[in-house]
């Protein structure tokens, strides 16, 4: 049996400076405007909680979409970047003492104004998210959406083979306990070793203050993922835009 192509009249509401569903979807990188079609008479797309129809109209600057259950950031006006930050650079947009900050390495690759989400200490490297999304920041640093931050560290040894228990259980520091979500050692190197932790909140120098506290200090920091997002082999002091389905899958780690 043929496909009927026409639009059905759409229930949805419409707003001001909508524009159709299927042109926004291509516009985001979900395919052409024909194969965007299909996947909404196909009952694929959800808008603001309700299965679209052919003729619907959106305002991708609010409308909330899914697509298979995934969800897709239809605003173009917002970016979202990975970064590996270097050591010595102090995770600011403008510093007045004149130390090595951000704002050099994204220069005019972002044309958007863009914050970083959370914090590395000038002396700790690795994975840095930037983005002009203020919603999504929130929820990615607040601990109750126990979103997991990955870091390699080289400490003093040796490791004591209780110490991964004794960290998932928790340690008491200064300004209350914590405790870690995994932990692993990586490698032992003479006198020094590797281990990888990951937790969920993101107290000032948390991983340094955690594993000075239990007798192993940090010599070199390396956060290698947040939430789903990877390092993997970004090259020091450079930037890239995450992917569609990075994004999505950012939205999926805080419950979107």
């Amino acid at each position: 049996m043929p496909r009927d192509n026409r639009s059905p009249k759409s229930d949805a509401p419409v707003y001001e400076g909508a524009e159709r569903l299927q042109k926004v979807l291509a516009a985001a990188g979900v395919g052409s405007r024909r194969a965007c079609e299909d996947l909404i008479f196909r009952r694929r797309v959800t808008v603001d909680g309700r299965v679209a129809q052919l003729g619907d109209k959106v305002d991708p600057a609010t409308a909330v979409i899914h697509v298979d259950g995934e969800r897709l950031q239809a605003d173009n006006r917002l970016v979202y970047v990975a970064m590996n930050k270097p050591r010595g650079v102090v995770t600011t947009m403008a510093d007045d003492m004149g130390r090595n900050e951000l704002a050099e390495f994204i220069g005019n690759r972002v044309e958007q104004r863009v914050y970083h989400v959370g914090r590395l200490d000038a002396d700790s490297e690795g994975l840095l998210l930037l983005t002009n999304d203020g919603t999504l920041t929130h929820k990615l640093m607040h601990p109750s959406y126990r979103v997991l931050k990955t870091y390699l560290a080289e400490v003093a040894g040796p490791i004591p083979r209780n110490l991964g228990k004794r960290l998932l259980a928790g340690v008491e520091l200064e300004d209350g306990p914590v405790k870690v979500d995994a932990f692993r050692v990586v490698d032992t190197l003479g006198r020094s070793a590797q281990v990888e932790l990951s937790l969920h909140e993101g107290r000032k120098h948390i991983v340094r203050r955690l594993l000075a506290e239990v007798g192993h200090p940090v010599t070199r920091l390396v956060r290698t993922s947040i939430g789903p997002i990877k390092l993997g082999d970004l090259r020091t002091g450079r930037i890239r835009r995450l992917t569609n389905a990075e994004v999505a899958a950012l939205f999926k780690a805080v419950g979107d």
